[in-house]
């Protein structure tokens, strides 16, 4: 089994910054894919930005240009620093890897449990 645990989340200004962490604990034998998407009441989820294995990025238009994703590998991490935040950046955000695992064949989609980020103009 793989856990993804996201921290960073809370409440901040418009124009303000947060740092998300996401981190992959469990049987993982590689992480192919990760990345941070966005639930804002009342709307679908959302892409917020992706990383490949490689680290090549892909960012939603709303986002482009304020925030940037990154991970390290080593400690099995995915990160989103996010600045320049305004009301319409509020949602829960989650964090999602593609696992490879001793226990499955191919990879996996896993989930986080979501963090809260609220902006207040």
């Amino acid at each position: 089994q793989v856990h993804l645990v996201e921290s960073g989340g809370g409440l901040v200004q418009a124009g303000g910054s947060l740092r998300l962490s996401c981190a992959a604990s469990g049987s993982i034998l590689s992480i192919n894919a990760m990345g941070w998407y966005r639930q804002a009441p009342g709307k679908q989820r959302e892409l917020v930005a992706h990383i490949t294995s490689s680290s090549r990025t892909n960012y939603a238009d709303s986002v482009k240009g304020r925030f940037t994703i990154s991970r390290d590998n080593a400690k099995n991490t995915v990160y989103l620093q996010m600045n320049s935040l305004n009301p319409e950046d509020t949602a829960v955000y989650y964090c999602n890897a593609v696992v490879a695992t001793m226990t499955n064949s191919g990879f996996v989609n896993y989930w986080g449990q979501g963090t809260q980020v609220t902006v207040s103009s």
